[in-house]
């Protein structure tokens, strides 16, 4: 089945509605509220996303796993440390399976971004080598925030800081895309292409 294109503002919503739920809920109570209100806002969002377009990013649905584990696992033990370590973990695991893709002549960025681009092999091995940086040093900057500063700080971080930062990067890699990009060839020009070949 073909996927849906949704709305720019229902993307927007069903990626960073989780974040501002858990930014309000820690703000009105405390981050064990504001933590299984996040598990119910991500689950809620995977669910619109299916019945929308039929389909759920594969980024979404891995910190969807690992928000669920590691929500449970704050709340059920009363620890907060796993929640603050969960974006670390999941920054981690895309660093780890782009880097490790590369080492084996992969480009998985393709996949865990939907196929939203058509790029040159060279442009795919660009792009994910840039991509497997930026996770990493998500991972650093998430470590480095949690351990350092106060829980409020690190939830406002998370809710308000992580996304704009992703999007400024993913901004900066426009002129790659762009220079890699491979324009799709139309059915005409396919079939003009072989009656050319034919001819001769």
């Amino acid at each position: 089945m073909d996927k849906t294109t949704p709305h720019p503002l229902f993307k927007l919503a069903t990626e960073l509605g989780p974040l501002v739920v858990f930014f309000v809920a820690n703000a009105k109570f405390h981050l064990f509220v504001a933590t299984g209100a996040f598990m119910v806002a991500v689950v809620a969002a995977m669910i619109a996303s299916y019945v929308v377009t039929r389909h759920v990013p594969i980024m979404a649905l891995v910190t969807g796993v690992v928000v669920l584990v590691f929500g449970t696992l704050t709340l059920v033990l009363h620890d907060e440390t796993f929640i603050k370590v969960k974006p670390t973990i999941i920054y981690s695991l895309f660093a780890a399976v782009l880097g490790g893709g590369l080492l084996f002549g992969r480009s998985f960025i393709a996949i865990m971004f939907d196929q939203m681009f058509n790029l040159t092999p060279q442009g795919w091995r660009a792009l994910t080598l840039r991509w497997a940086l930026f996770f990493f040093a998500m991972a650093i900057v998430n470590e480095i925030v949690w351990r350092t500063q106060t829980t409020d700080f690190w939830v406002a971080f998370k809710a308000f800081g992580v996304i704009p930062l992703t999007m400024i990067f993913a901004v900066t890699q426009m002129p790659l895309i762009k220079r890699y990009h491979l324009e799709p060839v139309s059915l005409e020009a396919s079939d003009a292409a072989e009656g050319d070949v034919t001819k001769g």
